[in-house]
């Protein structure tokens, strides 16, 4: 596998960015590693780091470059800072950086298929409530999406609570403007679950998870439920024993890839536990 820092400009942003590329690469000799890579444009996942965190962080707290040099498969994972991958009302363009610019720039920089049934996207926390909230705004662009311990029901909890721990109020200000009503627009996973549900367009194939431990756990399972109440396929695991930590988005990260990208485990749901 090759590991690339790669600095470069972004359009829809007005400023220079980064991401973290990693590109397949086949080897004989490379001491234990099983490394594969497609004689054609690779499959590419698009990997989105969570709230406090950057382009780097999946490389530096999991083993994503090793779980995935078996698969061939490359991975993008692009700097997004505090965004929610959200067009911000006072800030950068980030959901269209992501859903558009994005894939543009890294398939004119690299041997990436372009193809939407080689395309995947996932995330962890913020990254998974970007992942989905990408995922059902553009569904044509995507093969599957993962949501892990994702924060996936902002609309709620910014009416009822007040922005997420940790969330500052300024970030949800830059993010959605001074007095947010997210419920029933295109930030609204749930809505928007409903709304693609109900115009019966094709989805991606989805899957969530999330730790029990975790306090974003309740939302993961009101989604689960909803997806379940209309008729949208999602594959869930349910976590006992797991937080909100890198443990847990390290062994996860795992049965994303052995689901989205090898075909197992493809049934629409499968047991809790």
């Amino acid at each position: 596998m090759a590991l690339l820092d790669c600095k470069f400009f972004s359009e829809s942003l007005g400023l220079s960015t980064a991401m973290t590329v990693i590109l397949p690469q086949s080897t004989d000799g490379q001491i234990g590693m099983q490394n594969v890579a497609s004689a054609g444009p690779h499959r590419t996942l698009y990997l989105l780091h969570g709230l406090s965190d950057d382009h780097t962080i999946w490389s530096r707290r999991t083993s994503i470059e090793r779980y995935v040099a078996p698969l061939g498969l490359a991975v993008v994972m692009p700097a997004a800072h505090r965004s929610f991958y959200t067009d911000m009302r006072y800030g950068g363009a980030y959901e269209t950086f992501i859903a558009e610019e994005l894939p543009r720039i890294a398939t004119s920089f690299f041997r990436l298929s372009e193809r939407p049934e080689d395309t995947f996207i996932a995330g962890l926390s913020m990254g998974g409530y970007g992942a989905f909230k990408i995922a059902l705004n553009h569904p044509g662009n995507y093969a599957a999406a993962a949501s892990l311990s994702g924060s996936l029901d902002i609309a709620r909890r910014v009416s009822e609570d007040g922005p997420p721990r940790h969330v500052l109020r300024p970030d949800f200000t830059n993010i959605f403007g001074p007095e947010p009503a997210l419920a029933g627009t295109r930030h609204d996973l749930f809505w928007l679950l409903e709304q693609r549900a109900k115009e019966q367009i094709a989805l991606p194939r989805l899957y969530a998870c999330c730790g029990e431990l975790d306090s974003n756990y309740r939302y993961n399972a009101a989604f689960r439920e909803l997806a379940m109440e209309v008729g949208v396929g999602l594959t869930w695991k349910s976590d006992p024993g797991f937080g909100h930590t890198w443990d847990y988005w390290d062994l996860r990260i795992q049965s994303v890839l052995e689901w989205m990208v090898t075909g197992t485990a493809q049934q629409d749901r499968i047991p809790d536990g």
